[in-house]
C-alpha cells in the first residue's frame, strides 16, 4: 500500500493506495482529520493506519518548509522526520515535499475538466510552470521543465515582501506596517485571514460603514468566508472592496512569480480560495493585474493562467511522487 498525505494547518488528508496491474492507483481509504485536535502528526497516523498494514512507500505533502529530511510546520506544533517516519511506518522510502511541491506535481495529473483557464488569449508552449495557491498560507512552487519532463521545486515564497503597485496599496501597506511592524509579506493579505485584514483596512479608510453582517471580532473563524462570499455577490460595499483589492494582489503576485520562474509553460492557482471567488477571478480583472509589468507585459500577455478546482491536487502528488 501507498500512504499518501496532504498535510494543513487547517486539515489533514490521508489516504491509502495500491497499485493495479495497469499501473493506476486505486485509492482505497482516504480520511481528513482537524489539524489543530492533535498534539502531534503521530496521533493522526495512530487513528488512520489500521495495525497490519503493510506500506510499500509513504509521500506526505507538508506545510512548511522541508529541510534535510525534516519539516517544522509553519501554522501547527508539529515537527515531522524523516528517520524517524521510516522506522514508525516500516519503510525506507519515506519522502516530505512541501505542500506546494505536492501540489505542483498533482497538477501535471489532473483532467483538464479540472482546471479553467482564465487568459483568453493563452497559447499552449512548453518551459517552466509557476504554481500559486492562497487558502490558510500562500504557497508558492514551480515546476522546473528540463526538456523531457517538470521537476517540482519548493519555496518560501509566499513570505517575500508584499509590493504596493498603486497610490491604494501605498495605503495598505502603511496601514499593514503598524499591524505587522516587524515585517509585511504578500501571505498577511493573499490568504483567508487576507480578507479580513483588508476589510479592516476598508473600515479605517472609511469609505462604508461597517457591514452589519460581518463580525467585528478578527478572530471568528467564520469572518474571512462571510467577508469573501459578501464581495463576491456584491453585497457589502466593503467587502465588494476586499475582494478586488485581494484579486488584485493574488494577480500581481502570480505574475512576480511567473517572471522570476520564467513560466512560459503557464501559471497553476490552486488553493481553496480560487474556486470560491471564481466569478472575480474570470471577469478581467486578474488577468489585468497578472499582465501589468510594464516592459514584460508582452510576455506575460499569452501565457496560460490556469485554476485547478480539484481539492485533493496535492494528495494526487504526493501519490504518484514514487510512481
Amino acid at each position: 500500500m501507498i500512504l499518501a498525505g496532504d498535510i494543513g494547518g487547517t486539515k489533514t488528508v490521508l489516504a491509502l493506495f495500491s497499485k493495479q496491474a495497469d499501473g493506476s492507483l486505486l485509492n482505497e481509504n482516504e480520511q481528513t482529520f482537524a489539524s489543530n485536535e492533535f498534539p502531534r502528526f503521530d496521533d493522526i497516523l495512530d487513528a488512520f493506519l489500521p495495525t497490519d498494514t503493510h506500506l510499500s512507500s509513504v509521500c506526505l505533502g507538508v506545510a512548511g518548509p522541508v529541510v534535510n529530511g525534516r519539516c517544522q510546520t509553519t501554522n501547527l506544533p508539529w515537527l515531522l522526520d524523516t528517520g524517524a517516519l521510516q522506522a514508525k511506518l516500516g519503510t525506507e522510502k519515506v519522502k516530505l515535499l512541501n505542500d506546494l511541491e505536492a501540489m505542483a506535481l498533482g497538477m501535471l495529473h489532473l483532467p483538464a475538466s479540472d482546471l479553467i483557464e482564465l487568459n483568453p488569449l493563452a497559447r499552449v508552449q512548453t518551459g517552466n510552470i509557476a504554481v500559486i495557491a492562497a487558502g490558510t498560507g500562500l504557497g508558492e512552487a514551480i515546476l522546473y521543465w528540463d526538456g523531457e519532463k517538470h521537476h517540482p521545486m519548493a519555496t518560501e515564497g509566499g513570505h517575500c515582501d508584499l509590493a504596493a503597485q498603486s497610490p491604494e496599496q501605498d495605503r495598505l501597506l502603511a496601514y499593514l506596517r503598524q499591524v505587522f511592524p516587524e515585517h509585511v509579506s504578500c501571505e498577511r493579505v493573499i490568504s483567508g485571514i487576507g480578507f479580513s485584514h483588508l476589510y479592516d483596512f476598508f473600515c479605517q479608510e472609511g469609505i462604508a460603514p461597517p457591514c452589519p453582517a460581518v463580525p467585528a471580532n478578527s478572530h471568528d473563524s467564520d469572518r474571512n468566508a462571510i467577508i469573501s462570499r459578501l464581495g463576491v455577490q456584491g453585497e457589502d460595499v466593503l467587502c465588494s472592496a476586499a475582494v478586488r483589492l485581494f484579486v488584485q494582489l493574488y494577480a500581481a503576485e502570480a505574475g512576480n512569480l511567473a517572471l522570476k520562474s520564467l513560466a512560459t509553460g503557464g501559471v497553476f492557482i490552486g488553493g481553496g480560495i480560487a474556486p470560491k471567488i471564481l466569478p472575480r477571478l474570470q471577469d478581467g480583472e486578474f488577468i489585468a493585474a497578472f499582465k501589468a509589468k510594464g516592459r514584460f507585459y508582452g510576455l506575460l500577455e499569452t501565457l496560460s493562467v490556469k485554476v485547478a478546482t480539484n481539492p485533493k491536487t496535492p494528495l494526487l502528488g504526493a501519490c504518484h511522487y514514487f510512481s
